[in-house]
């Protein structure tokens, strides 16, 4: 069994930067990609960012696209998402997903807050 648990989120400033970062932890060969989904209140959630385990390919959402960066780091198990540019609707509660070679994300973690002030 795998375990994610992210960290990172907090209040920024409209303009502003957040480094979300989650660690994998247990059986990690078997995760495939890894990815940063977020939901805002009243909203369903969404995908905002996902990356290949193997070939590094990467994903992004037209909401982040050209503001936010996903990296990985497979020697630590983490998979990382670098925001900038900040706007307030991008206010939500990020979670980091594993797809354990299942053909879709099957593990999740618990969730960081991201709330961005105007």
């Amino acid at each position: 069994q795998v375990q994610l648990v992210e960290s990172g989120g907090g209040l920024v400033q409209a303009g502003g930067s957040l480094r979300l970062s989650c660690a994998a932890s247990g059986r990690t060969f078997s995760i495939s990609r890894m990815g940063w989904f977020r939901q805002a209140p009243g909203k369903e959630r969404e995908i905002v960012a996902q990356i290949w385990w193997s070939t590094g390919r990467t994903f992004y959402s037209d909401s982040v696209k050209g503001r936010s960066t996903i990296s990985r780091a497979n020697a630590e198990n983490t998979v990382s998402l670098q925001m900038n540019i900040l706007k307030p609707e991008d206010t939500a509660v990020y979670y980091c997903a594993a797809d354990q070679s299942n053909g879709w994300y099957d593990l999740w973690g618990q969730g960081t807050q991201v709330s961005v002030s105007s």
